[in-house]
């Protein structure tokens, strides 16, 4: 039996679908979702799949902070008896204004959960995500007589903050299937040119904790403070003790960032607010760290309240808003995948990366370590735009950026025949 791989008919399979999914990227990529509202994604991935012979259960997730109807997807491909591969891809978008000026530019706007009416765009590349999942469904379909086992495809909502992964998890995703022997995903990224991939054994990204504190305080006239307890003030004094959380209490060979990105208080220049809320992000690789951080927090946040006299009753209330772990890649599956993406790739194409302090929650999929997992970097960038910003230090825009555009015809491309080739491999039959 011919490897399709070796034999390049995976090559020519992908090719021969290229324009197809070229199409779905793009429609995707201008009507993108929000976070709980990917509806249109999602039946779309569902009625793909379905056409495929794969057995698809819809409507899964049940969030833990959000009011959110479900979503997720998982299909299932029953092949024989073999080992069981699961392969993600998250589904929602950001509430960012694109300013790429693509053609197939986004000009959705949607509700956020703030409630506000936000401009919506695929910044972080889920749309790429998805298209190549999609795409590795088609040759795994095609390609059975390949391959025996069960590969299951998950398609993840409310990747975004909102814990999709979680809820889906939560609602029983991993009671529709085999447990997985293996699970993988990749992340576009413009750090790397279209057509390459990069990945890293053990820590891959970081964990996620997102804290909001309420800074209580006493309301008052701005001309008569002394009648007042300033949670304001409260609030910047917090915002820099903060800051040696991780520059004084910490090893430096813990690896962690704390940042503070949202202050909310008051509605007038004369007036002191009874209270002022602070949002903040912590990002560990190890949970026991990222655990005493949270605590930390907490420790300065009554802290400072002491100090300014507030009153017991109106000490800081610190809510943990969500958490998910780290995306911890199983280091011989690394070296596995890594050894596909050579072979779909070129070896001139596939690089060790550095882990990243950027989250994802895709690290929920391996309950703690059961299961063994790999996340790989896909390169996305116009490989002239790369190279110029290699000679010019000027860095491409980030994940999250309005000017976010991954390049689809080789990025595809190569997602599809790396993800497929590692797919294969984890599957192979003997």
């Amino acid at each position: 039996m011919n490897d399709p791989v070796t034999s390049g008919s995976l090559t020519e399979m992908v090719g021969a679908e290229l324009s197809s999914l070229v199409a779905i990227y793009r429609q995707l990529h201008a009507q993108p979702e929000l976070s709980g509202q990917e509806a249109k994604t999602a039946a779309l991935v569902a009625a793909e799949l379905r056409a495929l012979g794969y057995a698809v259960t819809e409507g899964i997730g049940r969030y833990r902070n959000y009011d959110w109807p479900g979503y997720g997807i998982v299909a299932v491909l029953e092949n024989g008896s073999g080992p069981t591969v699961l392969l993600r891809a998250d589904m929602d978008a950001l509430p960012v204004e694109e300013k790429t000026g693509l053609p197939y530019a986004s000009k959705v706007k949607g509700i956020y959960r703030d409630r506000s009416e936000v401009p919506v765009m695929h910044a972080c590349g889920h749309d790429i995500h998805v298209t190549v999942l999609l795409g590795v469904a088609r040759m795994m379909a095609r390609l059975k007589q390949n391959w025996h086992g069960c590969l299951v495809l998950v398609g993840q909502p409310g990747e975004e903050g909102g814990g999709g992964s979680d809820a889906m998890l939560d609602d029983g995703a991993y009671d529709l299937c085999p447990k997985p022997d293996f699970a993988l995903a990749l992340h576009s990224t413009l750090q790397l040119k279209a057509g390459s991939a990069g990945y890293a054994p053990g820590n891959f990204m970081a964990s996620f904790c997102e804290l909001e504190i309420l800074v209580r305080g006493v309301g008052a006239h701005g001309s008569a403070p002394e009648y007042g307890k300033d949670p304001v003030v409260m609030a910047a004094q917090l915002v820099l003790a903060l800051q040696t959380i991780v520059s004084r209490e910490k090893s430096p060979g813990e690896p962690a960032v704390l940042s503070v990105g949202s202050i909310h208080g008051g509605a007038a220049s004369n007036v002191i607010p009874d209270q002022v809320v602070l949002q903040l992000s912590i990002r560990t690789y190890d949970d026991r760290v990222r655990d005493r951080m949270v605590e930390s927090v907490r420790r300065m946040a009554v802290g400072v309240a002491l100090v300014a006299g507030v009153p017991g009753e109106l000490a800081p209330v610190v809510t943990v808003k969500a958490s998910h772990p780290a995306t911890y890649n199983d280091p011989e599956l690394a070296e596995r995948v890594a050894a596909s993406l050579r072979l779909a790739l070129g070896a001139g194409n596939v690089c060790r990366s550095e882990p990243k302090m950027v989250s994802e929650d895709f690290g929920s999929w391996s309950l703690e370590g059961e299961i063994p997992i790999c996340m790989f970097w896909l390169g996305a960038a116009d490989p002239a735009s790369f190279e110029e910003s290699q000679r010019s230090g000027v860095p491409l825009p980030s994940h999250h950026s309005p000017f976010f555009a991954p390049l689809p015809e080789p990025t595809i491309r190569a997602g599809v025949a790396g993800l497929a080739t590692a797919a294969l491999d984890l599957l192979k039959r003997a």
